[in-house]
């Protein structure tokens, strides 16, 4: 069941990336994030009410609190970088973040079998080479860069939290609400504050009509990104951390094919076989 949570974790966080970054493409980066994670908010709110997921209150909801600190700035950052650079570069780079689960797991005491410590060098060599020899270039590219690496630290540290916010179902609903929540007030004061800088919450000449004809993809964003932390908490859960970890961060291969097919993206050679590699890192993981 861990390989079968964490492989539905890259697919809803594939697409709720390849949605984002087409949405910061006409509407600011930290509007898309504020306004489908409010979205998530009113959704999970109903769940929470309806499952009785309030009972599972406790301290170690300050693990999603942290989660829910962190997710908007990396989303930020990753959602810029998107606008900036090919889906189906950036979004490898992105994944590099599963260092920071997978060293949790390692400091924790786990310890993977040998084909599964193979099966987790041959996948994140794959994610690797999926984002592309992009490290040099052009400023645009390389300020894609740092903000994709930026965001990779930011997703690791909310996929190391999120695995310790709850230990039952009815608790993971509420500790994703109180992540969402975080993330809506740490987020939308970071709106404020540019917005009274001098930046601009909508597009120019705009009004609030480019969000509502934007809802349902703002949505669909929101509660994919709630959906996938949500299975990952699960297989973290269920299994080693080491490889729920790594499986879950094939989503890049999911956003670059998204974009390869919406898009018309083209892949180069050795992003292609990188996509490769990180199969054969899944199914040696998954048969490990």
């Amino acid at each position: 069941m861990t390989a079968l949570f964490a492989l539905a974790t890259s697919l809803m966080w594939g697409l709720a990336d390849f949605g984002g970054g087409l949405l910061t493409r006409r509407i600011p980066a930290l509007t898309v994030v504020v306004a489908s994670q409010c979205v998530a908010v009113v959704v999970l709110g109903a769940v929470v009410i309806a499952t009785g997921g309030w009972s599972a209150w406790g301290p170690q909801l300050w693990f999603a609190v942290g989660a829910g600190l962190v997710g908007p700035v990396a989303m930020l950052a990753f959602y810029q970088a998107l606008a900036l650079g090919p889906m189906g570069v950036v979004s490898p780079l992105g994944s590099l973040g599963v260092a920071v689960p997978v060293g949790v797991g390692l400091m924790l005491g786990e310890r993977p079998g040998l084909g599964q410590f193979a099966g987790i060098a041959v996948a994140v060599v794959g994610i690797v080479l999926a984002g592309g020899p992009e490290l040099r270039g052009a400023p645009v590219q390389r300020q894609a860069v740092l903000l994709t690496l930026l965001a990779a630290f930011g997703f690791g540290a909310v996929m190391a939290l999120i695995a310790e916010a709850s230990s039952s179902v009815t608790g993971l609903f509420l500790a994703l609400f109180v992540q969402r929540v975080t993330n809506v007030v740490a987020g939308g004061t970071a709106l404020y504050v540019s917005v009274r800088r001098g930046a601009v919450a909508l597009p120019e000449g705009q009004g609030m009509g480019v969000i509502w004809s934007a809802l349902p993809a703002l949505a669909f964003v929101g509660l994919a990104d709630v959906a996938a932390n949500g299975t990952y908490a699960l297989a973290a859960q269920r299994g080693p951390v080491t490889v729920a970890a790594v499986l879950a961060s094939l989503y890049p291969i999911v956003t670059a094919l998204a974009a390869r097919g919406v898009l018309k993206e083209r892949l180069r050679g050795v992003q292609a076989a990188g996509a490769g590699l990180a199969l054969v890192g899944t199914l040696l993981l998954a048969t490990g």
